[in-house]
């Protein structure tokens, strides 16, 4: 076994004990988990630091991206529990990784990390446009966001786009990962507007590009 691989198996064995405790994934055993794991290192391909992973969890796909990549990465989970989780996590993997225990909508409007980051992951929320005005306000010009996302959902082939547009990004393609797994590629072309993100739960309320 690989170093990197004794510690995605010490994270598994981290994440099923606090799952104990409280609720921090569906998966109830390894091998559950283990697809969470093989679906989080998919998007290592497109990373690039600084890095953040916008609504962490159980630190999935951030802690096994900060493992296989090795790239300067920041954990933003809002849930105290989960955040105080990740903060132990990373200590007992010996990771540098910094943790955020803050909404999107408001770290997004911190200087401290606004516009900071190359790339930039966030797993399925509401609906894609969603998902883009909470990770575009983290991206630098010319940064990446990298959305996972499942199957498309009715009218996101021109609410995305037009999403997009209003968030200075532009939809660059997408990565099929199998039936029902994709990832969305989103370059960040210009600041975003000051207006992004909106207060807490607008983004999923009212999405963009409808």
């Amino acid at each position: 076994m690989s170093a990197e691989e004794e510690l995605l198996a010490l994270y598994t064995r981290l994440v099923l004990e606090a799952n104990a405790k409280f609720n921090l994934t569906g998966a109830q055993n390894e091998a559950e988990f283990a697809s969470h794991i093989a679906d989080s290192l998919t998007v290592v391909p497109y990373i690039r630091g600084p890095y953040i992973d916008v609504g962490s969890g159980a630190g999935l796909p951030g802690i096994p991206v900060a493992l296989a990549s090795g790239v300067e990465t920041t954990l933003l989970e809002a849930t105290q529990k989960k955040a105080k989780f990740l903060t132990e996590a990373l200590e007992a993997l010996g990771l540098s990784a910094r943790v955020i225990a803050a909404r999107a909508e408001d770290a997004g409007r911190d200087p401290q990390w606004r516009e900071q980051f190359q790339s930039a992951t966030i797993r399925a929320v509401a609906s894609a446009p969603a998902a883009l005005e909470l990770v575009a306000p983290f991206l630098a010009a010319g940064g990446l966001a990298i959305l996972q996302r499942g199957a498309p959902e009715d009218g996101e082939g021109e609410a995305l786009p037009a999403a997009a547009t209003e968030l200075a990004c532009a939809v660059e393609g997408e990565v099929r990962i199998d039936a029902d797994r994709r990832l969305v590629l989103i370059r960040k072309t210009g600041p975003t507007p000051d207006r992004f993100p909106r207060r807490a739960g607008i983004a999923q309320k009212r999405p963009l590009g409808g």
